[in-house]
């Protein structure tokens, strides 16, 4: 395929999308940028970009991105809570550093939930790309938990899933969604960046 035809295919991807779909990316690109200035607002922005998201999903009959977004929705709501209240102090939860258990905690959510996501693909599902798929998602998955507990190796594990998401996206040709990864691919570098900096200061 020539270059002027994968632009091609790339404009002709964000004519057809509709109006939900372009909402629901516009949503998450806020939510990220926010995220990356450690905003707590950045969720109120995710809630509502995950829940069009899913409508999205869900008009498109795929049903297993769905229970992924539904697991997104999960901790950002969770997320919400902890970056408001810390346990019951009451206390705004200050940006650190994975401990050896929220390691583990990481490692489990990664295998457990590739295992798990590549069972169900496979088996259950007429997906092409299961492997792909679930790798995707359980580093997600993993990278989620980690920024709902104000982690800085969250944008480590959100940019691996990004890594392997952007061509599995184009493979698709999701091409908005694709665009999409790769800016949040690009705002995850500099949000590491950015809460590293924003650590040397708050204590």
């Amino acid at each position: 395929m020539h270059i002027s035809e994968f632009i091609e295919q790339i404009q002709n991807g964000f004519l057809q999308t509709s109006w939900l779909e372009r909402l629901a990316v516009l949503f998450g690109i806020v939510q990220v940028l926010l995220s990356r200035k450690n905003k707590i607002s950045n969720y109120f922005f995710g809630i509502i970009g995950i829940c069009l998201t899913i409508f999205v999903l869900y008009n498109a009959k795929l049903y297993a991105e769905i229970l992924l977004h539904a697991y997104y929705l999960i901790m950002s709501i969770y997320g919400l809570w902890y970056w408001k209240f810390r346990n019951q102090s009451q206390q705004q939860a200050y940006i650190t550093r994975c401990s050896r258990q929220d390691w583990s905690v990481v490692a489990g959510i990664v295998v457990g939930g590739y295992f798990l996501l590549f069972v169900f693909l496979t088996y259950f599902t007429d997906s092409d790309v299961p492997i792909m798929d679930a790798f995707v998602s359980s580093t997600a998955w993993a990278g989620m938990w980690l920024l709902a507990k104000r982690k800085i190796e969250n944008w480590i594990l959100l940019n691996i899933s990004n890594f392997v998401a952007i061509p599995l996206l184009f493979h698709k040709e999701l091409y908005l969604f694709a665009c999409l990864t790769v800016f949040l691919f690009i705002v995850a570098i500099s949000g590491y960046i950015k809460w590293k900096k924003i650590m040397s200061t708050q204590f």
